[in-house]
């Protein structure tokens, strides 16, 4: 997968630090180079994107909420 354009325009590159799941929500702690990005996302989303500590992601940031694309 890769995405090709978004309209997002705040986006960090990162990897995961660590997924705190949960039952519906998990969070999900992204290390960039400018700090640590915190996602709460599904957990159903963690797993169809197959998130693990140490994979490459981009934490997408639009107002108060933060997304997640895996590399």
């Amino acid at each position: 997968m890769s995405i090709q354009a978004i309209n997002v325009r705040n986006q960090f590159k990162g990897k995961v630090r660590e997924i705190v799941r949960g039952d519906v929500v998990s969070e999900v702690d992204v290390e960039t180079p400018w700090g640590i990005v915190t996602s709460v996302i599904t957990t159903r989303s963690v797993d169809e994107l197959s998130l693990v500590v140490g994979s490459d992601v981009v934490a997408l940031v639009k107002s108060t909420e933060v997304s997640i694309a895996k590399l």
